[in-house]
């Protein structure tokens, strides 16, 4: 049961749940459960049965996929504020596709997926919306699936760095691991750092440890090998 109130208007505040009639949203908390993880605390393996999805309050939670070859691959860094494996709730299946680990110590709501599929069946319109939703997310994962498919290693660098800039000014911060977001991008850890170092040759980018500082933005959305 989530009995702090600052959780539950985090809760309250997310799109899966801000459309929820109270009595139902307080429902919801009853059953919810908020869990701490330590740095490398594994949440669920991938095949493990999926019956609850989450909300990351606080930390980071990468997923990993283990592909038919043997080879792990990165498929997302969670975030907090971010929710994960709500998705199986419509799609029917009965086992997470990914392994969920902590990659720092991580605060996150656990939600029961069943009660919270039959609350929806409650209330249409909600449901409706929550699937409008989650079906522009989709269509971005797409987008990044068929730039992952089509580009080469140069192009995917180029996207990554386009879309993790904080601000005008152009930093980056590396969240995590090189060779974790080369995972993600489908190349190797050494083709990344060789791409990033011909970027600053080519003075497109500047990096000092973890940051990275866009010096010409032009050139880099242009930038090919």
């Amino acid at each position: 049961m989530l009995t702090d109130s600052s959780t539950r208007a985090f809760l309250r505040q997310h799109h899966l749940f801000d459309r929820l009639p109270e009595a139902l949203f307080q429902e919801i908390c009853c059953l919810a459960i908020h869990r701490r993880l330590e740095v490398g605390s594994v949440l669920f393996h991938q095949g493990d049965e999926a019956d609850r999805f989450y909300l990351l309050l606080e930390g980071q939670i990468t997923l990993t996929r283990v592909l038919p070859e043997g080879q792990e691959k990165l498929v997302e860094v969670i975030a907090p504020g971010q929710s994960f494996a709500e998705a199986l709730l419509f799609s029917g299946s009965r086992n997470y596709p990914e392994t969920a680990n902590a990659l720092k110590p991580s605060s996150l709501i656990s939600i029961d997926g069943a009660h919270y599929r039959r609350v929806l069946e409650e209330q249409p319109k909600a449901c409706l919306e929550l699937l409008t939703s989650l079906s522009t997310r989709l269509s971005q994962r797409l987008n990044e699936i068929d730039t992952l498919a089509l580009g080469n290693a140069s192009r995917r660098v180029v996207r990554y760095l386009c879309q993790e800039q904080e601000s005008p000014a152009g930093q980056i911060r590396l969240s995590v691991p090189k060779r974790m977001i080369a995972s993600q991008l489908g190349i190797q850890p050494e083709t990344f750092s060789r791409i990033l170092h011909r970027m600053i040759d080519a003075g497109l980018i500047a990096m000092e440890r973890r940051v990275i500082r866009v010096l010409d933005r032009p050139s880099l959305v242009s930038y090919q090998e």
